[in-house]
């Protein structure tokens, strides 16, 4: 309940008492709301009889002493940390403008993506040197070294990983010969899908589609492991207590995935080279032994050089935006899908990226 007492006599409305008697609280928020505008500006509210008050109340309260340069007289202990917390939460909130329309807007977007791309592209190059300065620290201290985690993460990278990576490879290898076979056999030139099967497996295919699997599959599990570590603040305990993240969390994840990929990518070329052998053998009759003597003749050593060379470099790759993005981790679980994402992206633009910087320069030193 509330009353209204005039308590004197005045131009305005300083002499005007408004006593709240009671409860405050939601179910008399509309009637209190009344009460107050009906009173006008520069009055004094009397809080002595209010037993209880919740939020709703508080606001009402606050916002007559905001708006209506209203004062506050008899309030108890409690009540007065009520309103405090409610002036505390009462904070402007940022209004995202729309976005224009037409070229101005296309221009905008296009600005806001540059500058993205460049502050990811500085914080990528800053994480990368302090990786290289924890791989320093563990290898100038040994001891520091968390073997158990590596063999852990080889595990996780590696060996649950030959299932999918060599049904993917197995299936490619079919796909390759039975296109190249389509192709060739207008010209009476089946006998080359073998080449096509090998140098395509060997060079190109096996380590970039294992780069894209493991990208999904583990760069993907590296961001949302340490982002949930950030969110539940497992990584700043962690520096509260004098260990590094970097060298607990990041360099076991990078180095498994530095040693695994290239092993990851040999038994993707075998496994494609297994499924183009098998394709060759049901549909164009070609014995298995003839196949092999085929890819011996076909195939240089210089294209598994060439695989088993860009593996590492992806795997590497794809750890440290994995980690990375991981790190970014700062507000609530959604951001978590948000960066395990991008990190996803990121990885398999950057493989792509590198894949053809590493043609080009493998056919400019002969290795074509």
């Amino acid at each position: 309940m509330a009353s209204q007492t005039n308590i004197g006599k005045g131009e305005d409305n300083a002499n005007l008492c408004y006593r709240c008697v009671g409860t405050l609280t939601i179910l008399r928020a509309a009637t209190t709301e009344r009460e107050i505008a009906a009173m006008g500006d520069g009055m004094s509210i009397d809080l002595s009889g209010v037993e209880k008050m919740d939020t709703v109340g508080a606001w009402l309260i606050y916002r007559a002493v905001r708006d209506r340069g209203a004062t506050i007289t008899g309030e108890s202990k409690q009540i007065r940390g009520l309103l405090d917390q409610v002036a505390d939460a009462d904070r402007p909130v940022k209004v995202i403008p729309e976005r224009r329309g037409g070229m101005g807007g296309a221009v905008e977007e296009l600005g806001e993506w540059v500058s993205d791309t460049g502050q990811t592209f500085r914080g990528l190059l800053g994480f990368f040197g302090a990786v290289l300065i924890g791989f320093y620290n563990v290898a100038k201290r040994p001891r520091r070294f968390r073997l158990n985690a590596v063999v852990q993460r080889f595990d996780v990278v590696g060996v649950r990983a030959l299932g999918i990576i060599g049904l993917m490879t197995f299936l490619i290898g079919v796909v390759i010969g039975q296109q190249g076979a389509v192709q060739l056999e207008a010209f009476g030139a089946e006998v080359y899908t073998i080449n096509l099967i090998g140098r395509l497996s060997v060079r190109e295919l096996a380590t970039l589609m294992t780069a894209i699997m493991v990208a999904g599959r583990s760069g993907s599990a590296f961001a949302a492991q340490i982002g949930t570590m950030k969110l539940t603040e497992e990584i700043d305990a962690m520096r509260t207590i004098g260990v590094s993240p970097i060298e607990a969390l990041v360099v076991p994840r990078m180095l498994a995935a530095i040693v695994m990929m290239p092993l990851l990518s040999f038994f993707a070329m075998i496994m494609s080279m297994l499924g183009g052998g098998i394709f060759c053998w049901i549909y164009l009759g070609i014995p298995p032994l003839t196949f092999i003597q085929r890819i011996q003749e076909v195939v240089p050593i210089t294209d598994l050089w060439v695989g088993l060379i860009k593996a590492p470099v992806f795997g590497f790759i794809i750890a440290l935006a994995g980690c990375f993005q991981g790190m970014l981790v700062e507000s609530d679980a959604e951001e978590v899908g948000l960066r395990t994402t991008a990190a996803v992206v990121q990885s398999i633009f950057m493989v792509i990226v590198l894949d053809a910087v590493f043609a080009v320069f493998f056919s400019s030193i002969g290795w074509a």
